[in-house]
């Protein structure tokens, strides 16, 4: 059976193939997308649809989302800063020979690092395959590395397979690049260069890359940085991970771990009352309450007076604030799980909670990032956001097979809101 990721079978001429492939291309682009599968993969024919469902042609360029200062100070703190001394050194004597390039993404498909011969370079920067240029699929088509980091695995992707017909003089491979620690993709190493790039050793070599670069990142994972850590986001009862240990605490337990988790400083029996119930309360029930949790918790990790945690744990919620206060939103909304205790009342709860999701959303918005938006839009809690589906039609190109559906939402959700919206009715 032959591999689906590889984009040659043994013995396929590939000036043929890139004849054949051609004009399935023009015949989708002309509206049938019901393409023989003996002409196109099926990868590659899914590519195509989702690629046509962002994009307003197939004749644009990929969008520059980073650059001078910026682009430097975002991919000098980026994970996969630390193995590109391995990329090097397992890719750059292809990147050297003058006919290849190596390219390096971040999971977004932002280009951090090109390199490779100067004339193999200047061919690249006239369609923007350049550090710092946007390449996933919504915002330049079907290509190796933006396909890779959409479906989670390594491919090539050869000539007229890409969707963007400025792209098709080129064939690259890649592979995806995945956190050990956490299994989060990191972004994908790619090689492009010349049809002769549509081999298995290509394909190989790629994956070999991205294997030895997340076994070096295994090695020399940092220390904890904390005793522990509690899950509250999306669930109504929080875990707690401490001393190698994994409990499902209650909803109350719950409530006032994330409480003291807000505290770190400490909280006094009557502001925990409140917190939890609101004014009216009695102090014999939070005392009550307080010592339950101090039984589940044990005493090394609760104390009184004031009564605070006294091991240093980390948290998802604040794990998402903290991401947002250094600007870094997609990764933010990586992290973001859902509400914090979604079913939980107490007054303290719900502020915290609306706080995170306050500004998360906000950050979102700011962003004017498609991706992002659509991911938040896609969430069980993003659904019903008018304002999010207005901003994320008026971004959407006038061509765009995606707007008339996103209008549509903004449409119904005015309407059942009562509201008044600006957005007009695109025109076919």
């Amino acid at each position: 059976m032959p591999n689906p990721w590889l984009a040659l079978d043994l013995g396929a001429d590939p000036a043929e193939r890139i004849r054949q492939v051609g004009r399935a291309h023009e015949r989708f682009l002309s509206g049938d997308e019901h393409v023989p599968p003996a002409q196109i993969r099926s990868v590659v024919a899914d590519s195509w649809k989702r690629s046509a469902d962002a994009l307003p042609g197939a004749d644009g360029t990929a969008p520059i989302d980073l650059s001078d200062g910026d682009l430097e100070q975002y991919r000098a703190a980026h994970p996969l800063a630390r193995v590109l001394p391995i990329f090097r050194d397992l890719l750059g004597g292809l990147a050297e020979d003058g006919d290849h390039l190596m390219a390096v993404c971040d999971a977004y498909g932002r280009l951090l690092w090109v390199e490779g011969a100067a004339s193999v370079m200047r061919g690249a920067e006239r369609m923007n395959f350049v550090p710092g240029a946007r390449w996933d699929e919504e915002h330049a088509g079907t290509n190796a590395p933006g396909t890779a980091i959409a479906i989670d695995h390594s491919l090539q992707i050869f000539a007229t397979e890409h969707f963007s017909r400025g792209v098709q003089r080129w064939t690259c491979a890649a592979a995806p690049i995945h956190d050990p620690a956490t299994g989060r993709l990191l972004g994908a190493i790619d090689v492009t260069g010349g049809d002769h790039l549509a081999n298995p050793h290509s394909l190989a070599l790629v994956r070999a890359t991205a294997l030895a670069a997340e076994a070096y990142l295994g090695s020399h994972l940092p220390p904890p940085a904390s005793a522990g850590r509690v899950v509250a986001l999306g669930r109504n009862e929080a875990t707690l991970t401490f001393g190698g240990v994994r409990q499902r605490l209650g909803r109350r337990h719950s409530e006032l771990l994330v409480l003291l988790l807000a505290h770190p400083e400490g909280r006094t029996g009557e502001e925990i009352g409140v917190d939890l119930y609101g004014d009216d309360v009695s102090p014999v029930t939070v005392r009550a309450e307080l010592s339950r949790l101090r039984r589940a918790l044990g005493p090394e990790l609760l104390q009184s007076r004031p009564y605070r945690l006294r091991a240093e744990l980390d948290s998802d919620f604040r794990t998402v604030t903290r991401l947002l206060e250094r600007g870094r939103v997609a990764e933010a909304l990586d992290e973001y799980a859902g509400p914090l205790l979604p079913g939980s009342d107490a007054p303290g709860v719900t502020r915290l909670r609306r706080l995170v999701d306050g500004q998360l959303r906000a950050a979102v918005l700011a962003s004017a990032d498609r991706t992002l938006m659509r991911t938040w839009l896609h969430a069980p809690w993003g659904a019903d956001d008018l304002e999010m589906w207005e901003s994320y039609a008026r971004l959407l190109p006038p061509g765009s097979p995606a707007r008339p559906l996103a209008v549509s939402r903004v449409r119904d959700l005015a309407v059942e809101f009562g509201l008044a919206t600006r957005l007009q009715r695109p025109r076919n």
